[in-house]
C-alpha cells in the first residue's frame, strides 16, 4: 500500500464499560485494550495487567521522550483490583516506574529472569522471577515464561543485563499468549507445539520501520500473522500500535497492512482483529 493512501491517524477511543470491568463473567476471557501493549485480562475471578504503561511519555524523563498520542483506555484509578501483572521486558514503553509504583505491592508481578532486583529497589516485593520455559501458579492460573527475540536495557550500560520474554497463561477457558516485543523466529513454532492451540493471542503489529533496523526485534503485520499461524491461535488481537510514535511507519498504518496480510494468507479478518482503545471484548 503506497504511503499516500494511508489516511491521517484518528484514534478510536471508547469510554470504558466499568460495569463489565467490575463484574466480568468468570467463565469467559474478558479483555480490555488500554493502549500500546497494556491490556486488562479478566478470567476465573482474577484481573491481570500486561506491560502496564499509563504515563504520558515512554521515557526516563517526564519532560522529553515519546509522548502518548491518546489517553489510556481505562484510567489507572478506575481499574478493578489487580491480582497479577505480566512484564515482558524493561523498555520504558513496557515497564513504567510511575505506573508500577501506583499499582503497589498487592498484585503479583511476574517478570523475566534478572528483573526482580529492579522491583525490589522500587519497594515492590511481591515478585516472581522466571527463566524461559519455567512456570508459576496463581489461583487457578498458570503463567509460563517463554522465549522472545528481543533485548533488554534501560540505559547505555545495562544492555541485556536481564532477560526478556513472552508469556502463556493457562486458564480454565483456554491458553492466552501475550507477546510483548519480538522479532520473528522459530521459537513461535515451538511455543505452538508445546501450548497450542492458543485460545487467544495478543500480538504486536506496529513498531517495524525502518525494516533493515527493526526486523530482528519487532515483527511487522505479515510476520504477526505468521506467529498467529505458528501458535494455532483461534483468536488474535493486534497491539503495540497507535499509542506512541516510536518508529518510522505512520501511526495508523499497521491495521491496514494487517488486513492485507490476512487476505494474502487466506485468514478471515475476524480471526485477527484490532480493538478500539477502551474497548472490552469477551470470549468463551
Amino acid at each position: 500500500m503506497p504511503p499516500e493512501t494511508i489516511p491521517p491517524y484518528r484514534p478510536e477511543v471508547l469510554p470504558p464499560d466499568l460495569n463489565h470491568l467490575n463484574s466480568p463473567d468468570p467463565d469467559r476471557i474478558q479483555v480490555t485494550w488500554i493502549g500500546h501493549a497494556t491490556f486488562l485480562i479478566q478470567i476465573a475471578g482474577l484481573n491481570i495487567l500486561t506491560d502496564p504503561m499509563f504515563s504520558k511519555r515512554a521515557s526516563p524523563f517526564s519532560f522529553v521522550g515519546p509522548k502518548r498520542r491518546v489517553p489510556p483506555g481505562v484510567p489507572l484509578e478506575d481499574l478493578p483490583r489487580i491480582d497479577a501483572v505480566i512484564i515482558t521486558h524493561n523498555h520504558y514503553d513496557h515497564l513504567d516506574y510511575a505506573t508500577v509504583k501506583n499499582l503497589g505491592s498487592r498484585p503479583r508481578f511476574l517478570v523475566p529472569l534478572g528483573l526482580a532486583a529492579w522491583f525490589e529497589k522500587a519497594g515492590l516485593h511481591n515478585v516472581v522471577e522466571l527463566d524461559w520455559w519455567h512456570s508459576a501458579d496463581l489461583g487457578p492460573l498458570r503463567f509460563h515464561c517463554v522465549p522472545a527475540q528481543h533485548f533488554s536495557s534501560r540505559s547505555l550500560l545495562d544492555r541485556d543485563a536481564n532477560l526478556w520474554s513472552c508469556w502463556v497463561v493457562e486458564t480454565p477457558a483456554g491458553r492466552i499468549f501475550f507477546s510483548g516485543d519480538t522479532g520473528y523466529g522459530p521459537d513461535f513454532q515451538e511455543i505452538g507445539t508445546r501450548f497450542g492451540p492458543l485460545r487467544l493471542s495478543l500480538l504486536p503489529i506496529g513498531g517495524y520501520m525502518p525494516r533493515w533496523f527493526m526486523r530482528s526485534m519487532h515483527v511487522n503485520p505479515e510476520e504477526a500473522v505468521r506467529i498467529h499461524q505458528d501458535l494455532r491461535s483461534q483468536q488474535s488481537i493486534g497491539m503495540h500500535w497507535g499509542t506512541f510514535q516510536l518508529t518510522d511507519e505512520p501511526l495508523g498504518e499497521p491495521p491496514l497492512f494487517l488486513r492485507q496480510a490476512l487476505r494474502q494468507a487466506g485468514i478471515p479478518e475476524e480471526e485477527f482483529v484490532v480493538m478500539k482503545i477502551g474497548e472490552t471484548r469477551a470470549w468463551p
